[in-house]
């Protein structure tokens, strides 16, 4: 394989897992996005820690799904992200609610 073949399949991937989430948004209520990963997730819990003076956040998702075009299945039903850089929760506005 190419390196230009490789590159045409890493293009479609991230077309389709795209695609995908656009189908799959309307699923979910919050979108989590940490320095390694995206979320959509239904529900989460954050925790923030401290440990001999490092601060870092503990977060559970449930009934998430996961931005990475890696993962042979996107749809997890618990997440846990343990990080030390930062973490950004949004909550997503349904069309009904406008």
């Amino acid at each position: 394989m190419s390196a230009e073949d490789l590159e045409r399949y890493e293009a479609d991937m991230e077309l389709q897992l795209y695609q995908e989430y656009r189908d799959v948004l309307g699923m979910f209520q919050y979108v989590i996005e940490t320095e390694r990963r995206f979320y959509l997730a239904n529900k989460f819990d954050l925790q923030m820690r401290n440990q001999d003076g490092d601060t870092y956040f503990d977060i559970t998702l449930h009934d998430a799904w996961v931005w990475d075009m890696y993962r042979p299945a996107r749809f997890v039903t618990r997440v846990r992200v343990v990080t030390f850089k930062d973490v950004n929760i949004e909550e997503l506005i349904r069309k009904e609610e406008l």
